[in-house]
């Protein structure tokens, strides 16, 4: 087992559920504790119940947040329990009906609650579930999702009391932030002191978390500490999490083997994934033959419209051997779903009504045998 690479995988680990992880890993501590302190600049919780590592990335990308949740309430709603949580002690059990009150009450002047609202109820549900499966709540008697189903059921739950632990800790007031940006901004260009521990954790966090790593030009700060420290970048990675470090012109990646991968890996085996490997490939081969051009810092500019066309030609080339769902599938929503796709892999980003095609997509690319025969039936 590679500790940093379980605490990578994991957003924490509790000795109740994993006590064999937990100690294993608190075993090794002493092992990778400077990697992840100096190069990485995070803190490691761990305490006799729980060990966290406080995977604070370089900057936002677009595959970031809880995937269960599909709406902003469901982020406010989360707040808002964990606030109340604050005020419950180790192993209390509290009702429902009390968590709905507070809520309510809490988000009050920012969102309107009404638990008549069957999209709201869903949304509180979604939150309390997560919350279930993080191990912050136990369900003691009832079930979260009947809530949804129908307004006034009840169920009892009981506090665990690592809830406490699920927020970061700012060294800063943030009180006033606005946006994402405000974070980054705060983090990494206002602080004064200690700018070259800064790069350094921004490098290795990008590499470490994140598909890619890309810069625009020559004088990026981040890119010219990687390549001027690529050996050791690459010894300290390479050691820490395993991979190679693969370093081109506006972009780097940790590539790992087929064979020795962690966390959610592209490609897999799935329709999805193989779809946009086809889709890869046509990208290459309409750039060989100049129907798309490549720009300075590597990447292609196309309009959504544009990339579109890209997409439904290769599903007319070869669905056939795609399943029946993206076969089928209504041309709107499946260039919505590669879309999707390659944006949270770093594989195209949008920008304004267009798409950014990047060095990624160049990387990667699927094939069928000479011998398939899939042109899409009029």
């Amino acid at each position: 087992m590679n500790a940093v690479r379980t605490l990578l995988e994991n957003f924490w680990i509790c000795k109740d559920t994993d006590k064999e992880d937990y100690y294993k890993i608190k075993r090794e501590i002493p092992a990778f504790q400077r990697f992840i302190g100096e190069q990485l600049g995070w803190k490691l919780i761990h305490t006799e119940n729980l060990l966290k590592l406080e995977k604070i990335p370089a900057h936002a990308e677009s595959f970031m947040g809880i995937q269960e949740f599909s709406d902003v309430l469901d982020y406010c709603i989360l707040c808002a329990v964990l606030m109340y949580l604050e005020d419950q002690e180790e192993e209390e059990q509290f009702l429902l009906s009390e968590l709905l009150d507070y809520v309510e009450t809490k988000l009050k002047g920012e969102v309107l609650i009404d638990w008549t609202s069957f999209s709201q109820r869903k949304s509180l549900v979604r939150v309390l579930q997560y919350m279930e499966r993080m191990e912050m709540l136990r369900v003691y008697e009832g079930n979260s999702e009947a809530f949804g189903l129908e307004q006034g059921q009840e169920v009892l739950y009981e506090n665990t009391g690592y809830s406490k632990y699920f927020a970061v800790n700012f060294p800063m007031d943030i009180s006033d932030f606005e946006t994402w940006e405000d974070f980054e901004k705060q983090r990494f260009e206002e602080i004064q002191e200690d700018r070259g521990a800064a790069r350094i954790h921004r490098v290795y966090r990008q590499l470490a978390v994140c598909p890619a790593m890309y810069w625009e030009g020559n004088e990026d700060a981040d890119s010219l500490y990687l390549k001027n420290q690529r050996q050791w970048v690459a010894k300290y990675l390479e050691e820490n999490l395993g991979g190679k470090l693969e370093l081109y012109k506006n972009a780097a990646f940790l590539m790992l083997e087929e064979d020795d991968c962690y966390g959610t890996v592209h490609p897999r085996d799935a329709m999805l994934p193989e779809i946009v490997l086809l889709v890869c490939a046509y990208i290459q081969q309409a750039l060989q033959e100049r129907e798309l051009v490549k720009q300075e810092n590597e990447t292609i500019l196309v309009t959504k419209q544009r990339f579109s066309e890209l997409v439904l030609a290769v599903r007319k080339k070869g669905s056939a051997g795609w399943s029946k769902e993206y076969r089928e599938m209504d041309p709107e929503k499946l260039v919505d779903s590669i879309e999707n796709y390659m944006k949270n892999w770093m594989l195209i980003r949008e920008d304004g009504d267009g798409v950014i095609i990047l060095p990624a997509a160049g990387k990667q690319a699927g094939f069928y045998p000479k011998d398939f025969k899939g042109e899409e039936a009029d």
